[in-house]
């Protein structure tokens, strides 16, 4: 089972890699441009939609209780991430610090979080909750912190026309799918193969067009081989010092194994999907592609690594009881 749920995430990994080689090569061009723009943005409205309709409000109110657990969680992404990105950015090269920043302001994943805590038997309840909860709250303090900590690296000026176009895109859908659960909740969850393709053909269809026009606007010529293999270290340091921090604070707290698990998961992610979106709306086009590809280049980074980490925890959580029925 475990291996099974493994193989459907490290194909999707391939993807990714292979979708930033074609925009590489063959970035949407002319009437392609206005084409994939409209095609992204319809595909991450009805991702957000479908997210919505997802959500189950019986879990949502089990999760509710762990507010100790979703409190922390959300720290961990609005407050400790930011101030680690303000650390990485002063250290980092110049032309990589506001990506490195912005990364560290987004909210959780909610699809890979839930699935990973689901692998790791995990509370796949309260992680549902807390994922759906940092992506709800992320639309208003992702922009707001990226106002607030990033004007003198990146310019970013928050407007009337930046705040629709985020909650239209994100709030909305995801409100009129949650509200539309009761008709339409049952056939969504009967058909997951169909979510989980809309899912991650959203993202790499979103990944194809921002990585796309960053490459036409001339993305590798101000990010030489140095600085993408520095990029690779500063995200993989990040996601690391996470996942140590996420396991200390679960320890000090002395969640249970089951919430513990949750605290590593959707505490230590970083949504691409919300972020692609909010970086477009956020900078300049010239500058979203060179934003963005800490955001993909951490993605990569904590699919595989949580990958690893679920299948350790679901090994230990296994060999939990025979170690307590010998110890018997």
């Amino acid at each position: 089972m475990i291996r099974r749920l493994l193989a459907t995430i490290e194909p999707y990994v391939l993807m990714l890699l292979a979708t930033v080689l074609i925009a590489t090569l063959l970035p949407p061009r002319g009437v392609g441009v206005p084409f994939f723009d409209i095609v992204a943005d319809t595909a991450i409205v009805a991702l957000f939609f479908v997210h919505g309709a997802k959500l189950s409000r019986s879990a949502l109110l089990a999760g509710v209780r762990h507010w100790r657990l979703h409190s922390a969680i959300l720290a961990t992404s609005f407050v400790i991430f930011p101030l680690l990105g303000l650390v990485i950015g002063g250290l980092a090269a110049p032309n990589l610090a506001t990506g490195l920043l912005f990364l560290t302001l987004l909210p959780s994943t909610v699809q890979s979080s839930i699935a990973f805590t689901a692998i790791a038997r995990g509370n796949v309840a309260a992680a549902v909750c807390s994922a759906s909860l940092s992506n709800l709250l992320g639309i208003a303090v992702t922009p707001a912190l990226a106002a607030l900590l990033l004007p003198g690296a990146g310019g970013v000026a928050m407007s009337f026309d930046s705040v629709r176009t985020i909650v239209l895109q994100l709030l909305v859908p995801f409100a009129a799918g949650h509200l539309l659960r009761p008709w339409i909740g049952g056939w969504i969850a009967a058909r997951k193969r169909l979510v989980t393709t809309l899912d991650r053909g959203s993202i790499l269809l979103v990944v194809y067009t921002a990585f796309g026009a960053a490459v036409s606007e001339g993305l590798w010529s101000r990010v030489g081989a140095a600085e993408l293999a520095e990029l690779v270290g500063w995200c993989a340091l990040l996601l690391a010092v996470v996942l140590v921090l996420t396991g200390v604070m679960a320890r000090a707290m002395k969640l249970a194994p089951a919430d513990a698990v949750v605290m590593r998961f959707c505490g230590s992610k970083k949504s691409l999907a919300t972020g692609v979106p909010m970086a477009g709306v956020l900078f300049p086009p010239a500058q979203v592609g060179i934003v963005l590809l800490p955001v993909m280049v951490f993605h990569q980074w904590q699919l595989i690594a949580c990958a690893f980490l679920a299948r350790r925890l679901a090994d230990a959580a296994e060999a939990e009881p025979v170690a307590v029925s010998a110890a018997a």
